[in-house]
């Protein structure tokens, strides 16, 4: 879209000042909102894989007469190439920024209320700065301040070791899962100073699209372990993602620790701990990060089960229905659902190099645990045999099981458990089957309603013309409701009545209230799945 920017000054009291631009529609000369780009929330570490630090109460971004500029974009963590979908410029390992949307006009009585947004990518790649809300804003009713976080991925947010944690331990951190915690600064700056903004900070959203959805999971447990007082999650959207297992034990990912030493003719054997991580700060981040994405297709740089931000107990709290009564307790509601495509783009991700079967298996083990693997390409493969529908296994297999186990079967299992928890009425289902016009500008024609072409959807277009034909559609369909979720209305007029009832926009524009018809074959495959996960349901006993 074509935007005229007009420079737009803000007073954050004690903060300072910040320049910001207010965005306008070229062709009606329409005020869309406001915009602050690349406006720090945090600190960088001391050094590579320590946590970043909050701003101090005496930080200020500028003064009247010298505004800090937030007329850009946000800090992009390093990251490879994949599509066109990864950010290829504005590297830095500074990446501690955000972008923030204020509507126009003025706010209600107790502020904007404030959508949080956590963007995706396997948390390998990704930005803030691939999504926009100016079009949300400023054609429609939606009326909330979007903030948009940058935050470390792939090897620069998620490596482990023990290492690591004598490091971390030194100067009292936490090691490993440093995206999430950086997540969290952004979660807690949003809390303290959007107000400022005029935000409402009691009425605050998180969500997340792909691997933002599944961190929106991961900082949902963990917030709510935390005392009434310092918890931030009111309500979540999950969008196209769920959680799977208990993630990586530490001893799983000290192995992959070791194969980074190796790649990278670092000696392991011979080298004191901190003198490793010397060896590894050194290291250029163009280098550490080519190394490491040689290592992503058979071994993810994903989370792991550090103790501190991820407890064993984790999917233990699933199986018993702990999570469940957890949220219901807080009476927190959670807004989370599919395209009907999710495999098309999924099966693009590092896909096995081989068709076949062994080399399926192979490329499944790099983010899912062995036993796990094996079980479900039991379930999927019975005799080795391709599943129905599949006309190969590095493609066609691959994208239906890599789907179902990131999207479908297992996010029916997170509702089935929250389910059991009592929460039940706290969930709010959705089923996309309908594509946008512009969607064909990103994803061929052919890839169907697949996975991130509903961003189109959730964020009027990104940046791209919706249609006027489709604007009623999606307003009625998700738009309105999610406006209203987000604005905290206790009837948002989803229109389902029980957690098998899903809200469906349908490929010719109209809406249903889907029976899932998916719901049994996905208990039986989270069943499954949860059953091989009992190594950490044994672990999480001790605790």
């Amino acid at each position: 879209m074509d935007y005229i920017q007009h420079p737009y000054v803000k007073s954050l009291a004690a903060r300072g000042f910040v320049q910001g631009v207010t965005l306008t529609d070229r062709t009606t000369n329409t005020p869309l909102c406001h915009y602050f780009g690349g406006l720090r929330y945090a600190l960088p570490p001391s050094q590579r894989w320590r946590q970043a630090q909050r701003l101090p109460d005496t930080y200020t971004y500028g003064s009247e007469s010298n505004p800090g500029q937030c007329t850009g974009a946000a800090g992009v963590c390093p990251q490879p190439k994949f599509l066109n979908l990864s950010v290829q410029e504005g590297w830095t390992e500074d990446c501690f920024q955000c972008n923030v949307y204020v509507p126009v006009g003025e706010p209600p009585k107790d502020g904007w209320p404030v959508l949080i947004f956590l963007h995706g990518g396997w948390l390998q790649f990704g930005s803030p700065n691939s999504f926009s809300a100016s079009q949300l804003l400023g054609e429609t009713a939606f009326n909330a301040i979007v903030v948009m976080p940058a935050y470390r991925v792939g090897v620069f947010g998620f490596l482990y070791s023990s290492e690591l944690e004598h490091d971390a331990a030194s100067v009292n951190e936490s090691a490993g899962n440093q995206g999430f915690w950086d997540q969290r600064l952004a979660l807690e700056w949003t809390r303290d100073n959007i107000a400022l903004f005029k935000g409402n900070p009691s009425q605050i959203t998180i969500s997340g699209y792909s691997a933002g959805a599944y961190s929106v999971f991961y900082q949902l447990a963990y917030d709510i372990h935390l005392p009434q007082e310092k918890s931030l999650i009111k309500q979540a959207t999950i969008w196209s993602n769920s959680p799977v297992a208990q993630p990586k034990d530490p001893s799983s990912a000290q192995d992959q620790f070791s194969q980074l030493l190796s790649a990278l003719n670092i000696p392991e054997s011979t080298l004191s701990p901190s003198e490793k991580l010397a060896r590894l700060r050194s290291i250029p981040a163009k280098t550490l990060l080519d190394t490491a994405t040689k290592l992503v297709a058979t071994n993810q740089f994903r989370p792991t089960t550090d103790s501190t931000f991820i407890r064993p107990s984790l999917f233990h709290s699933l199986d018993t229905g702990a999570f469940g009564r957890s949220l219901r307790a807080r009476n927190i509601r959670i807004l989370l659902g599919e395209c009907r495509d999710e495999h098309s783009l999924y099966a693009t991700w590092y896909p096995p190099p081989q068709n076949t079967f062994s080399a399926l298996h192979d490329r499944l083990r790099a983010e899912y645990p062995p036993a796990l693997v094996t079980s479900l390409l039991n379930l999927y493969c019975p005799n080795g045999e391709l599943p129905v529908g599949c006309g190969n296994w590095h493609a066609d297999a691959f994208g239906l099981i890599y789907a179902d186990i990131q999207v479908h079967k297992m996010q029916r299992g997170l509702v089935h458990s929250l389910v059991l928890g009592g929460a039940a009425h706290l969930v709010y289902r959705y089923r996309i089957e309908y594509r946008l016009r512009c969607a064909d500008d990103a994803f061929p024609p052919e890839w169907g309603v697949t996975h991130a072409t509903d961003m189109l959807i959730w964020f009027w277009g990104n940046g791209k013309v919706v249609q006027d034909y489709e604007k009623p559609l999606i307003m009625k369909a998700l738009i309105g409701p999610l406006t209203r979720f987000v604005h905290g209305e206790p009837d948002i007029g989803w229109g389902t009545t029980d957690y098998r009832e899903v809200r469906r926009l349908k490929p010719d524009g109209s809406v249903d209230i889907w029976q899932d018809g998916y719901w049994d074959e996905a208990m039986r495959i989270w069943k499954c799945v949860r059953a091989d996960d009992e190594s950490a349901n044994d672990v999480a006993a001790k605790f």
